[in-house]
């Protein structure tokens, strides 16, 4: 089903984050996101439930700014 709050996601195992897309156009990553996790999003009937139970407030989360094209430039801050 699609959600009507996130727009997109992509997770990367090697560094283990996961990137999510709102469809308000914000932008986070979230950081040590194991892959099983992230699997069990992908697989989710209803994502955005999903994210809300076992990833919101669970990993450590920085907002990504749309313009930077520079992955390092946006590992640079800080992690919440």
């Amino acid at each position: 089903m699609p959600s009507m709050v996130i727009r997109s996601f992509a997770y990367d195992p090697a560094s283990r984050s996961l990137d999510v897309d709102f469809v308000s156009g914000r932008r986070y990553r979230y950081a040590d996101v194991p892959e099983d996790v992230a699997q069990a999003f992908r697989s989710a009937f209803a994502k955005g439930r999903f994210f809300n139970t076992h990833i919101r407030d669970n990993f450590a989360v920085r907002e990504l700014e749309l313009e930077s094209d520079d992955p390092a430039e946006e590992w640079g801050a800080e992690w919440a």
